[in-house]
């Protein structure tokens, strides 16, 4: 069995080829498209020439999917080529533009149809259904109109005005840069804040530089999302932007205050889009681990590691799109917590591993998905069930409840309610990924198919993977029997976020006096070792400061002084013989 076979589910019917040179929006365009089964990206290429190479050696297509600027053989150029070679195979271009010249182009040159790149995924997979079985309809949508011809036996779809889904904001944070400059900014200020040794005016210098950074992110995330908000109904004399201009600065002000109360314009949708977006826009960047704890997802290629956070972030909002669709109370969150992790577990190793794909173990064809499922208790108790807040960020981002920062409560989308969500959203992220990956090393770890579909290469040697696999349990035990108790003790949760350097760790305040309480056996002696230390370190140091300033008081005043004098003496008699001998 190929690795292609290992990896894609088996009963897709439509197989598409993908031409951008984008690599990043090939990703995220490949695994939004994922969720729909009778669509497979069978091949991806960044290049005509590659795209072509492919057509000629390999099983049939149905569709390719095009980028009308791709690589250095241009869009326009390739699909004359294709429809040469392959009249029957249908080209759907996508473009980052609409207007009538490129659809004009595309219809010329032979191609199906033509789709803004900012289109929903839904619109997107509806239109490839169409034109795979030769349908191709003239399709309005939003500002069509002004393209102005109906063109036959051509699809043209241009994004829609509501707000669109992860797929298209993924494509609206690669373009935007200023984004992961303000991150970059806003890291290194709370990390300068973090520090014992500020002085007043210094702290309070760089407190505002953070509220100014959270609001200029939060301006810049409302005016993206500008389509979703809509006018107040005690403005209908006021045009509807003027209305938005004057909500955008009356937010900025309440930002820049810093007020806990709750923002009129964010519901819990656009909250949701807020938070998703600026975890989203991390994610374009290094995901490098960065800590001294060793990681599960650690072991995948970078590649494999940013598509399975892909996975994890839509999988997110697939299951809040699904609690709110089910009608769940805010109440019942906590009752629920277990089930909805292991479901939001069960439904990414699904999609991730493919359903129906089989891995050769000794001879014998086994099941990826169902093996993996096996390990569900392991997970639950050894991971999800260790994920801290995981509560208090569903009832955020479902219902607006204020969220607890350093027992401060503050409302939805007050600056400091949104940087916590998003650093609960990170590590939920985080850690869901690794619970991912972990069956995966206790059932597959040595299985070549396997290391060689997701491995990075320097651990790809049975020894490596074992090193790698005995640090981990290192890290569980320290975690067990050290680190835990020690966070209890000292009322913390420590998360793993995104940074612009990569994956790092970060702790947050939380009262844990209950866990404290329940603490037995070694995590309970570790508690009274830290609590010993607490008590004697200081007195110790004392002590060890008084003796050595008694120290430095004997070997400067009375020694020092003592062979100061007798060094005097020497000379004082040394010079008196010289005087006599004179």
């Amino acid at each position: 069995m190929s690795v292609g076979a290992l990896l894609q589910p088996a009963d897709r019917r439509f197989r598409l080829l993908l031409v951008d040179e984008d690599a990043v929006f090939r990703l995220g365009l490949r695994v939004w498209l994922e969720r729909y089964p009778e669509l497979q990206i069978a091949a991806e290429a960044a290049e005509g020439e590659e795209a072509l190479r492919f057509l000629t050696e390999a099983a049939a297509i149905d569709l390719v999917i095009l980028d009308i600027g791709s690589g250095r053989m241009q869009g326009l150029t390739l699909c004359q080529q294709i429809k040469a070679i392959y009249p029957q195979l249908p080209v759907l271009f996508l473009g980052a533009h609409t207007e009538p010249v490129l659809v004009a182009a595309a219809q010329q040159v032979g191609a199906a149809g033509y789709c803004a790149k900012s289109l929903a995924a839904a619109e997107l997979a509806t239109v490839i259904r169409q034109v795979v079985r030769g349908r191709s309809p003239f399709v309005e949508r939003g500002s069509a109109p002004e393209l102005g011809l109906a063109i036959e036996n051509t699809a043209i779809v241009t994004s829609s005005p509501r707000r669109s889904s992860l797929f298209a904001q993924l494509r609206t944070a690669l373009s935007r840069s200023g984004m992961r400059q303000i991150d970059a900014a806003l890291t290194k200020v709370n990390a300068e804040l973090r520090s014992l040794d500020l002085s007043l005016l210094d702290r309070a210098i760089l407190a505002g530089q953070q509220r100014e950074l959270r609001a200029a992110r939060q301006l810049v995330n409302l005016l993206r999302s500008k389509d979703s908000i809509e006018p107040p109904k005690d403005q209908g004399s006021v045009r509807a932007d003027t209305s938005l201009d004057l909500r955008l600065a009356q937010f900025a002000a309440d930002q820049l205050a810093v007020q806990p109360a709750a923002s009129p314009i964010l519901d819990s949708r656009t909250l949701q889009s807020v938070v998703f977006d600026a975890v989203l826009t991390k994610l374009q960047g290094s995901l490098e681990n960065q800590t001294e704890t060793p990681l599960e997802t650690d072991i995948l290629r970078e590649e494999k590691k940013r598509e399975l956070f892909y996975l994890v972030l839509r999988k997110q909002e697939d299951l809040l799109d699904e609690l709110r669709n089910s009608e769940v109370q805010a109440v019942q969150l906590t009752a629920k917590r277990s089930p909805i992790l292991l479901d939001l577990w069960q439904a990414i190793v699904i999609d991730f591993f493919g359903r129906y794909s089989t891995v050769r173990v000794q001879g014998i064809e086994v099941e990826v998905v169902s093996t993996l499922l096996a390990e569900t208790a392991i997970v639950q108790s050894a991971l999800l069930d260790r994920i801290p807040n995981v509560t208090d960020l569903l009832s955020h981002l479902l219902f607006k409840t204020p969220i607890v920062v350093d027992s401060v409560s503050y409302a939805a989308g007050n600056p400091e309610a949104l940087a916590r969500a998003e650093l609960l959203t990170e590590n939920l992220l985080i850690q869901v990924a690794n619970a991912i990956v972990q069956p995966l090393l206790n059932r597959f770890a040595s299985v070549e198919p396997i290391k060689e579909s997701f491995y990075q290469r320097r651990l790809l040697s049975n020894r490596e993977i074992e090193r790698f696999r005995n640090d981990l349990s290192w890290r569980y035990r320290m975690e067990r029997y050290f680190r835990d108790p020690q966070a209890i003790f000292e009322s913390q949760h420590r998360l793993y976020v995104f940074s612009w350097k990569g994956i790092q760790k970060t702790t947050i305040y939380a009262p844990r006096n209950q866990e404290l309480e329940k603490l037995s056996g070694v995590p309970f002696a570790i508690t009274l070792v830290l609590e010993t230390r607490d008590a004697i370190a200081p007195r110790l140091r004392s002590v060890v400061s008084l003796t050595g300033n008694g120290i430095i008081y004997v070997l400067t005043e009375v020694i020092g002084r003592s062979l100061g004098l007798i060094g005097r003496g020497i000379l004082k008699g040394l010079g008196n013989a010289w005087q006599d001998r004179r």
